[in-house]
């Protein structure tokens, strides 16, 4: 069995736990991603059975409407302000964390570049991975 995905926020009020993989794992370039990194892009790991991720800790939360119209809900520490996790309102079963929360961040292998349509000429993305103007189909 490899080992879990554990991770957290800043402060360490809220952490994360899950003994399943990574289901999809990509850098965003959408605006939302942007602003809420405050750089050109936000880094994920998306994972199936939300339900069987251990979250300990109270995250505040806001939700969002994506480019879909869809809701997805973003959740963040209301001590030290750190994202922790993103989940779905169209794809109750997944949840997403952000590479930069995980105990152990070089585990984060992106496949994808999403929403390159809204890349800024500086964040160069590496040019091998393969890239999606928008979401790709699921």
């Amino acid at each position: 069995m490899a080992l879990p995905y554990t991770g957290g926020c800043a402060c360490g009020a809220v952490r994360y736990a899950t003994k399943h993989a990574p289901v999809f794992q990509n850098h965003c370039q959408c605006r939302d991603c942007q602003r809420r990194s405050g750089t050109g892009h936000g880094s994920w790991l998306t994972f199936p059975a939300r339900a069987e991720m251990a979250i300990t800790g109270e995250a505040a939360q806001w939700p969002v409407a994506g480019d879909s119209g869809n809701t997805k809900v973003h959740a963040f520490c209301p001590t030290c302000g750190t994202p922790v996790y993103l989940s779905f309102a169209a794809l109750p079963d997944l949840i997403a964390v952000p590479a930069g929360s995980l105990d152990e961040p070089a585990r984060f292998v992106p496949q994808v570049l999403t929403y390159g349509v809204r890349g800024l000429a500086w964040d160069a993305i590496e040019p091998s991975l393969q890239s999606f103007a928008r979401m790709p189909p699921g």
